[in-house]
């Protein structure tokens, strides 16, 4: 057989800076793996490796940045407890002035990650970070309009309309990248592999999707460290199936939708899981500061463009149960309270049930936080589940 050197293996450098990087740390794979990549025709190892430093960049960014950003919060951005219950405001007079806002270096540290190992002309990457950009904006409106006011934010009607709005324009540009693929608008049934095709309703479900999961991770923000830890478990559950879904072997072999190009977008929730990391060092109980709706709107909002770029939303449902089950808490008690004019749980959401009857802090975050191992580990099995 015919040997064949190192430099037949080695493509020309792309005439693009932003894909510089990507490109130096590619031929710095050892020969073995690039003949394998180029017999696949496909950058696996590449991709990996991308993904991992894109998580650890991100986390390095957020420490780095965190003590300045928590000393900049501390004199404009405080948490004002103020809840529609005296009790739970009571209970949580403690964390009265703790800085907030902090998903702004959450989301600075994805978005540099992302620049700096992403492909900035893969689709997915460009919706992904528009999404982590334009609900951290909606975040901080509302955050701000908080601070130093008596005003709990922007009202809830205003909030909603501009999710929807934000939303449409995500799942749109997602559904003219997906509509000529096989699967591509399918709401898809794990087990047994069931799917039904939307068309044009993959928009609405999509923003119905996108909208929900934001709400839902706001929602369990309440404790320190709650969301953080939960959302850690989960992203780590999707950057798993982002890069199963973009390879089409064991797309096959899970017998899951294949994404051609949505592997990259593992290296934004890659970026998203180290980043969150990184802000858990300082959001661990007792909390150093919040992460506000500035963080919590757009993390939810790119797991669950995760789960429809992946066509895995029964699989977020599972690996996300916390958030579902704080959001259907809310909702339960809300109903229950103009049905019956009484309480189905002492306080919602959930977590704040627990503090009502004298539970500490870290233990009931601890204990959601090994519930959302346990459903992410339950997600990912599940895949084989025929």
């Amino acid at each position: 057989m015919k040997s064949h050197s190192q430099r037949e293996f080695l493509p020309p450098c792309p005439d693009s800076s932003l894909l510089m990087i990507p490109w130096l740390l590619q031929h710095l794979v050892p020969l073995a793996e690039q003949m394998e990549q180029h017999a696949s025709g496909d950058s696996r190892v590449y991709l990996t490796a991308r993904t991992a430093l894109a998580a650890m960049t991100s986390f390095l960014a957020a420490i780095v940045m965190g003590p300045m950003a928590i000393k900049w919060l501390k004199s404009r951005c405080r948490e004002r407890i103020d809840s529609a219950s005296e009790t739970l405001n009571q209970l949580h007079a403690a964390k009265q002035d703790t800085p907030t806002m902090g998903g702004l270096f959450i989301i600075a540290a994805i978005v540099i990650s992302t620049f700096i190992w992403g492909d900035l002309t893969n689709t997915y990457v460009q919706i992904g970070l528009y999404v982590a950009i334009s609900f951290a904006a909606l975040g901080a409106v509302d955050d701000w309009t908080k601070i130093g006011k008596k005003t709990r934010g922007l009202k809830a009607r205003q909030k909603f309309i501009v999710q929807l709005a934000l939303a449409a324009v995500a799942v749109t540009w997602l559904y003219f990248e997906q509509r000529d693929r096989t699967h591509g608008l399918d709401l898809i049934w794990p087990i047994g592999q069931y799917g039904i095709w939307l068309g044009v309703g993959f928009i609405f479900w999509g923003v119905l999707v996108l909208v929900g999961t934001s709400n839902g991770v706001n929602l369990t923000d309440g404790l320190d460290g709650l969301a953080s830890g939960c959302v850690v478990f989960v992203g780590t559950a999707f950057v798993a199936l982002t890069y199963l879904a973009g390879h089409m072997v064991m797309a096959d072999y899970l017998s899951i939708p294949y994404m051609a190009g949505s592997g990259e977008l593992s290296i934004v929730i890659g970026a998203l899981v180290g980043a969150v990391l990184g802000f858990l060092w300082f959001n661990c109980y007792p909390a150093q500061v919040f992460m506000g709706d500035t963080g919590s709107l757009p993390i939810g909002a790119l797991l669950a463009l995760a789960a429809l770029v992946t066509r895995q939303e029964v699989i977020l449902v599972i690996a996300g149960g916390v958030f579902v089950i704080e959001t259907l808490s809310v909702i339960a008690q809300v109903g229950w309270f103009r049905m019956t004019g009484n309480r189905l749980i002492a306080c919602s959401p959930l977590h704040n049930h627990f503090v009502f009857k004298g539970e500490h802090e870290i233990k009931i975050v601890t204990r959601f936080w090994i519930g959302s191992a346990l459903l992410a580990i339950l997600s990912v099995a599940s895949l084989k589940i025929q």
